[in-house]
């Protein structure tokens, strides 16, 4: 598949809101994201939703919003248009967030209270919202992950309060756990990888993703 359709399948269509015939020279992984997640309670104790914001790197922020705007700035109405966009399209890959509870695993609805900011260095975060299609106990392991399983895509937790629980019970712990060191013979083929458009493999996301686990009593 071209890059300019991975990008719009995998990410977004920023692509084809700036009218670009082909995307940049890229690296694998091509994308880099820093996710920061509200992992949101309703009163009864399970879990609802989970709130993303994800800030993607300085290359890809100028990729997505080039030819927006006047010198520069996208307007709130372009960026909103944007989000929109992006979500539509992260509803095919159940938004890049893999959640077990019980054992189980969980499906999304469609998101809702979505936007996209700039900031100040010019980077774009997409926020939105994921609403699980049916509550989630969080009595036995909760485990969220937030990958794509090609690594297309390097998703990482941000260092500060990557992730927060918004209502939960008294009680409830949560934990980020960080995967291991790859071996050497994934090492090895990452780095393989590297300048190409070939993925290392279908299961690279998973083995570098940090996994998030909540138990409440």
């Amino acid at each position: 598949m071209p890059v300019r359709s991975q990008l719009i399948k995998l990410i977004s269509c920023a692509v084809a809101l700036a009218g670009f015939a082909q995307a940049p020279a890229l690296a694998h992984p091509h994308v880099f994201v820093a996710v920061k997640s509200d992992i949101i309670f309703a009163p009864d104790g399970r879990v609802t939703a989970v709130r993303h914001a994800w800030t993607f790197d300085d290359m890809y922020s100028a990729f997505a919003v080039q030819g927006m705007g006047k010198g520069g700035k996208p307007s709130v109405e372009e960026l909103n248009a944007l989000a929109k966009i992006n979500v539509e399209q992260l509803e095919e890959t159940g938004f890049f967030t893999f959640i077990r509870a019980g054992g189980r695993r969980v499906e999304f609805a469609a998101a809702t209270d979505y936007r996209i900011t700039m900031d100040e260095k010019k980077l774009i975060t997409l926020h939105f919202t994921a609403p699980l299609k049916e509550p989630a106990s969080a009595g036995r392991a909760f485990v969220m992950q937030v990958y794509d399983p090609t690594y297309f895509v390097a998703f990482e937790m941000e260092k500060r309060d990557p992730v927060r629980l918004n209502a939960a019970p008294n009680g409830c712990s949560l934990n980020l756990m960080q995967p291991p060191p790859l071996p050497e013979a994934d090492a090895r083929k990452l780095n393989d990888s590297m300048g190409t458009n070939v993925s290392p493999g279908a299961d690279f996301g998973l083995k570098l993703a940090a996994r998030v686990v909540v138990a409440c009593p």
